[in-house]
């Protein structure tokens, strides 16, 4: 077995990644630090800043522990606990961009990334175009000199296209530009981006890590040659998470393993029960082979989660409204990748060139661990609302 446990499956690093009971005594859960000033032996090692825990903000037992359990996962050289997943998007983008760079950014991303970038990094000087989720090896045609950051997400928020990652890294390296990529979908339970030529793996951990809705927290893994650098950033941004939502990703993390397979397996089912529904025009789900990227999907992914969205047929925000406003089980509220299954209107006003065409209004699932059947008797009822009108 290798020294890192990288042969074990991946349940058994979750149990036991990123804390060593032997360090603390015996106890399975590492401490819960509450730290700002650290102090020093002498005046000598305060100059050289010469031991392992300098401040609050720079790191400390606690999170460490989730740091390690993700680096364990990721394969990375290192990774970053900061407030948010949208810190998490916003940090590694202000550490690798200046004025006059010039930054790739998918058309389909999670809207809040598309805010900062064409708010506060426009601001900054930075020159941001959007591409074709589908573009593929045909990035390298967008690629200018000043090209500095490829930022991909995949599948796509709320309408699921998934991008050929490979290609796209392979293009990138060539041209002397880094990949960053949001996988907060598939976790890197079932797609490890730095195996695929990916720099930057970033993770809202509010989601499937944290698993229970009640933390806010994001992750940033670096390979070799950005680690130093992203580190450095976050240090100067000093964007750090306070221990007690640190601990809270940390214990989520243990059960990741089994609650997203719960996920999987849901969703899959209920996405496929949804495409033979009357008022369903497609369902927006990677994992489906009728998914026209299922077999990209198939290639580089070795599972799916539970969030997925569901076209209409026909009609428009009064159908979108009526189907929501019938569900009963399904909250009506954004995130995901909790116990509780949710549901959201899906707006596409924003993008310039993934814009479909669909046939109807879209709505996003979130498909928590109630069990199937309730499930899909309250999406019945948004159905037959929907078709009411």
């Amino acid at each position: 077995m290798a020294k890192d446990g990288s042969e074990m499956g991946i349940n058994t690093r979750l149990a036991h990644s990123g804390n060593n009971p032997r360090d603390y005594f015996g106890f399975v859960n590492p401490p819960v630090v509450h730290a700002s000033t650290v102090l020093y032996p002498d005046a000598a090692s305060m100059a050289a800043r010469s031991q392992k825990y300098t401040y609050g903000t720079r790191g400390t037992p606690t999170t460490d522990a989730l740091a390690l359990a993700v680096d364990a996962l990721e394969g990375s050289a290192g990774t970053i606990v900061v407030p948010s997943g949208l810190a998490a998007v916003t940090i590694p983008l202000l550490t690798f961009v200046s004025a006059g760079d010039h930054l790739l950014l998918v058309d389909s991303v999670y809207h809040p990334t598309r805010n900062f970038a064409d708010t506060m990094l426009k601001r900054l000087g930075v020159e941001v175009e959007y591409y074709d989720p589908h573009v593929g090896a045909g990035i390298a045609a967008l690629i200018k000199p000043n090209t500095k950051v490829v930022f991909t997400e995949s599948p796509a928020s709320n309408t699921f296209e998934v991008q050929d990652i490979p290609a796209i890294a392979k293009a990138a390296r060539a041209a002397g530009a880094i990949v960053m990529m949001d996988n907060t979908w598939a976790t890197p339970l079932y797609f490890k981006p730095l195996d695929h030529g990916v720099d930057i793996s970033i993770h809202a951990a509010t989601k499937y890590p944290a698993g229970h809705s009640d933390v806010v927290l994001g992750t940033v893994s670096a390979n070799e040659a950005c680690w130093k650098q992203l580190y450095e950033g976050f240090c100067t941004l000093g964007c750090c998470s306070g221990p007690d939502d640190v601990y809270q990703v940390l214990r989520g993390l243990r059960t990741m393993g089994v609650r997203l397979e719960h996920h999987q397996k849901s969703a899959l089912a209920i996405a496929a029960w949804l495409e033979g529904q009357p008022g369903v025009a497609r369902v927006l789900h990677p994992a489906l082979p009728s998914h026209p990227d299922y077999a990209l999907w198939k290639r580089d992914f070795c599972g799916s989660s539970g969030i997925f969205s569901v076209v209409l047929e026909g009609g428009g925000q009064r159908q979108q409204h009526a189907f929501l406003d019938a569900l009963k089980i399904f909250g009506l509220g954004y995130s995901w990748g909790g116990y509780e299954s949710l549901a959201v209107p899906v707006f596409l006003g924003d993008r310039k060139i993934a814009k479909g065409p669909y046939d109807g209004p879209l709505i996003r699932l979130q498909i928590g661990l109630e069990d199937v059947e309730d499930l899909k008797a309250d999406i019945m009822r948004g159905l037959e609302a929907a078709t009411a009108i």
